[in-house]
């Protein structure tokens, strides 16, 4: 039977940003056509538009425009499928990107509010203004009665807006909350973190649940003024000390032997992993945890590499290096890593952690040389993790780098899909001008004797892959700059560009 109509939605809020150019437009068209895996993975020398698709929404994006109307469902639709496209689509969106989200179940993601730093729209119906009062009869309805998704983009609008006004509601109705929910919004407390958080985290590492009391010790502990800090800073002192033996110039550790009701309080996690011992893995916990600046002042005022640089007696170097790296990258400490990172010639085994996560701390163009340097000295097959952290374009000394280990590769007759992995990193970072230079490299290389048979074709197909995608890149480029400015993209985020 006929229904009451129901109330028409209000519409979208204005966008007053300008609209793509004409050939930009038809360039997006393109790339969200090319969906990944439509034709069953590389193949020829035609560039892999989807590949391309997450830079060439940086770039639209620097460059401050709107996507058109008509293609927003396509590009919710990828950006659904497509984790690495949810910022950049719902930015280049814009209002109506997510007026559109509120619609349709499928595009719900969108609303999480978890993708980018920008301010987050609040949900249809609810006016959310700096200094906002969560006694507010829609803010709080909503936050009672609407769906995870509504309350989660709720809480992160409000805590990017007023970061006190979102812990109250939060508190609010924390115990009523389930464990995996509490977790995703004791998470939105990232937003704005500071001091005035700590007694709601301090009560949180009495929660039911181990992973939001894990959770809240790891937002304390990125607090240095906590009481939690002090605790582990304390802790992490009685560990580690100089030797007072006769050998000040090394450092000495001594383990926890029990994880203690405290330590299991503040975030340490009592079982080890598999193969783990017990002590090891208390120790790592520990130092982890504790605010790197405790170190220079008891370690008799020495700065991090001359720290990082004493000997550790009875094997603990490993352990202890591997918590001041998880530390420094989770303090982003661009001194801690500097100091721990090793020298490009040494093997990446050496260093502590992940030397990628300790690489991407480091300014832009000393991440460049030192990648630079590493991949000369190792090759493409241990580079390939430290080239995903370089800014994009590839500064000159890196790109000349993987291009020369590329070349190397061919001469030797290896086939290069054992290289696919750097190939397609450097179709997507190469600085587009190089494509010229890389030219001569498209031509079919004679083969060596001890080569693999066919190699050169292959290598040949691969160079003129690179070139085609670089030279499509500045293409693209060129198309985004606003009509009658004919210079380099401007703004910001243009080293991200495609």
């Amino acid at each position: 039977r006929p229904a009451p109509a129901a109330p028409r939605p209000d519409p979208a809020r204005p966008d007053q940003r300008p609209p793509l150019p004409p050939a930009a437009a038809r360039r997006l068209a393109l790339l969200l056509a090319d969906r990944p895996g439509a034709g069953g993975g590389r193949r020829g020398t035609a560039p892999d538009l989807a590949e391309l698709l997450p830079q060439w929404l940086a770039a639209a994006c620097a460059h401050g425009y709107r996507a058109p109307a008509r293609q927003l469902p396509a590009l919710l639709d990828a950006a659904r499928a497509r984790t690495d496209l949810r910022a950049g689509a719902l930015a280049l969106g814009g209002p109506r990107a997510l007026w559109l989200a509120r619609l349709n179940p499928d595009w719900r993601y969108a609303l999480r509010g978890r993708f980018g730093r920008g301010p987050v729209p609040p949900p249809d119906g609810v006016r959310v203004a700096d200094g906002a009062d969560t006694a507010d009869g829609a803010v709080r309805r909503l936050w009672k009665e609407g769906l995870f998704a509504e309350r989660s983009a709720l809480l992160l609008s409000l805590r990017r807006r007023d970061p006190a006004a979102a812990r109250e509601l939060l508190a609010g109705t924390w115990a009523e909350e389930r464990a995996e929910d509490r977790l995703m919004f004791l998470d939105s407390l990232r937003e704005g973190l500071s001091a005035q958080d700590e007694e709601f985290l301090e009560r949180a590492l009495a929660d039911r649940s181990r992973n939001v009391r894990s959770t809240a010790a790891e937002l304390l502990s990125a607090l240095p003024s906590s009481a939690l800090a002090a605790r582990m800073a304390a802790r992490a002192r009685s560990c580690v000390a100089l030797d007072r033996t006769g050998r000040p110039d090394r450092l000495v550790v001594e383990a926890p032997y029990e994880c203690d009701p405290g330590m299991r309080r503040d975030g340490v996690v009592p079982g080890a992993p598999p193969g783990r011992g017990e002590r090891s893995w208390w120790l790592v916990q520990v130092v982890e945890a504790a605010p790197l600046d405790t170190w220079p002042e008891h370690l008799g005022g020495r700065t991090p590499d001359r720290i990082a640089a004493l000997p550790v007696a009875d094997d603990w170097e490993a352990d202890l290096h591997a918590a001041w790296a998880r530390a420094a990258v989770r303090l982003r400490d661009t001194a801690w890593a500097r100091a721990l990172l090793r020298r490009p010639s040494a093997p990446m085994a050496a260093a502590p952690g992940d030397p990628a996560k300790l690489l991407a701390l480091l300014p832009a163009p000393e991440r460049a040389r030192w990648a630079a340097e590493f991949t000369a000295a190792h090759g493409l097959s241990e580079a390939f993790r430290v080239l995903g952290v370089c800014e994009v374009p590839w500064a000159e000394p890196l790109g000349r780098a993987v291009v020369d280990a590329l070349e190397i590769a061919r001469d030797a007759g290896s086939y290069p899909w054992s290289f696919s992995g750097v190939l397609g990193l450097a179709e997507r970072c190469l600085d587009p001008g190089e494509a010229d230079r890389l030219a001569p490299l498209a031509a079919v290389p004679d083969e060596p004797e001890d080569g693999s048979p066919g190699a050169g074709g292959y290598w040949a197909e691969a160079f003129q892959r690179l070139v085609a995608t670089l030279r499509l890149r500045a293409t693209m480029l060129a198309e985004l700059e606003p009509p009658g400015d004919a210079g380099p993209a401007r703004g910001p985020a243009a080293a991200e560009r495609v």
